[in-house]
């Protein structure tokens, strides 16, 4: 018997479906209103979490809900870029021919900019994500990069997120330029065992369940297991509906849980 039959779900909601069952958590919500604030001040934000906690999830769910007509969302990833990568990268996203020298893509950044917000009326939104990895010259360069009519507007949004340790990295004394333009700082702590509960109920609701899934206890253990993290809770109830199913469980127990919580230990 297919699992998703057997616990009457149209689809699994705790793995990466084509439909995304998004909780509006106490944290999410939160991070959304941060995220709207730093939007309407333009200027530096910070949102850090350790991994899992589902920082990408509530930068994506804000992003696409931004009117494209209104903002030009730029999106990079870090970890992967020198740079020189990140100022072509950058200068291309802007809509430039990136040039060979960081001096002639500055200024292609800062009059692209200016163009999107003068003559399109649109606010360039730009997202680096993964900036725990970013090097000292790029931050030492964003406070320049990004200043504009001698410092007295801001014409961009521009969010760094990444691991805790970036607060860490800003925290040195060569940026402190940088950090004082900072406008909003944010970290997700994961989420209570209350919360943690109504994410999976609002999870298997999504996918169309109205039968009782998991017993309490195997709920309690999965929470317990996961520390608040979104994507462990993920993780361990798909794992716990395959060892229920092949176990020939209606509902799944506590120990099937445990036996699942092993299985994701060893894998």
């Amino acid at each position: 018997m297919d699992y998703t039959a057997r616990y009457g779900l149209e689809f699994n909601p705790f793995l990466k479906n084509s439909k995304e069952v998004l909780v509006e958590t106490q944290e999410y919500k939160e991070v959304q209103f941060r995220l709207k604030y730093l939007l309407s001040t333009k200027g530096f934000g910070i949102l850090t979490g350790s991994a899992g906690k589902g920082k990408t999830t509530s930068i994506r769910s804000w992003a696409a809900s931004l009117n494209p007509s209104l903002y030009k969302v730029i999106y990079s990833s870090l970890s992967t870029l020198t740079v020189m990568d990140f100022y072509r990268n950058l200068a291309a996203e802007l809509g430039a021919v990136p040039a060979y020298r960081k001096t002639e893509n500055f200024k292609l950044i800062q009059d692209e900019i200016t163009r999107l917000v003068m003559e399109k009326r649109q606010t360039p939104v730009i997202i680096m994500d993964e900036a725990n990895y970013i090097g000292t010259a790029i931050l030492n360069d964003l406070k320049i990069l990004f200043n504009f009519e001698m410092d007295s507007q801001d014409r961009a949004v521009i969010l760094l997120a990444g691991l805790p340790q970036l607060n860490n990295t800003l925290r040195l004394g060569i940026h402190e330029p940088l950090r004082q333009r900072i406008i909003m700082n944010y970290n997700l702590d994961g989420l209570s065992k209350e919360e943690g509960r109504v994410y999976i109920q609002e999870k298997l609701k999504g996918a169309g369940c109205t039968q009782t899934v998991f017993e309490d206890n195997a709920i309690e253990a999965i929470l317990n297991a996961a520390n608040g993290t979104p994507r462990m809770i993920n993780k361990l109830c798909n794992a716990s509906l395959l060892v229920g199913n092949s176990s020939n469980l209606n509902i799944v127990t506590a120990d099937a849980v445990m036996q699942a919580i092993s299985d994701c230990e060893l894998g």
